[in-house]
């Protein structure tokens, strides 16, 4: 085995937190030009905010179940008991979650629906990406877990679980740690809100 590998996979990880980067800004640009067509106080806009928190929570526990299998082993094995038996990236669907949950915080559908399409086009291209890299590090191990497991869409008829399991808390507490930077979208779009209400942002368009 080298050490190329680790070093690519290192260089994915650099490009897709770019990528997320200027993905989550040129979104918000949108948001803060645009504004819910259900009106600020409506109790669907406020709804709609409500499902985009329970998304973040979901998220935000989500990705610290899964960092509780795949902490600091990523590039060791080959991880394939508990929510990676049933998906081998389930981490990133749970970010999916938290992608709209973000975009929901704007009271709007259309923009909880824009931010989860553009998170799932930035990892879908990091996927591909890794796969390339676990393959040519694991080789036939990987090929055979990537031929029964989904790459995103969980099958939970695959459910596999360890009788224990090693917990790394650095990695565990850094996974939460990032998972919590989601709920800052609550007090920046309430702050779009109040922009726009008080005249600050001209609203362009309004997206249901």
């Amino acid at each position: 085995m080298t050490t190329t590998p680790i070093f690519d996979l290192q260089a994915v990880q650099k490009v897709r937190k770019g990528a997320v980067l200027i993905a989550l800004l040129a979104l918000v640009g949108l948001t803060m030009v645009s504004q819910s067509a259900f009106g600020l106080d409506s109790p669907m806009h406020e709804g709609v905010e409500a499902v985009g928190l329970a998304a973040i929570v979901f998220a935000i526990v989500g990705r610290a179940w899964c960092s509780l299998y795949i902490g600091g082993r990523k590039k060791a094995e080959i991880v394939s008991r508990g929510p990676y038996s049933i998906s081998r990236n389930p981490l990133y669907i749970f970010s999916f979650f938290g992608a709209f949950g973000i975009g929901a915080q704007s009271g709007s559908l259309t923009l909880a629906v824009l931010f989860t399409l553009a998170s799932l086009a930035v990892f879908y291209l990091t996927v591909r990406r890794e796969e390339a890299w676990l393959g040519a590090t694991f080789g036939a191990a990987y090929a055979a877990y990537k031929a029964r497991t989904p790459r995103f869409l969980p099958n939970f008829a695959l459910w596999r679980d360890e009788a224990e399991l090693s917990i790394r808390p650095s990695f565990f507490l850094t996974t939460i740690r990032d998972g919590l930077v989601f709920l800052l979208a609550i007090p920046l779009f309430e702050a779009i809100d109040l922009a726009q209400a008080e005249g600050w942002l001209k609203v362009l368009a309004h997206l249901p």
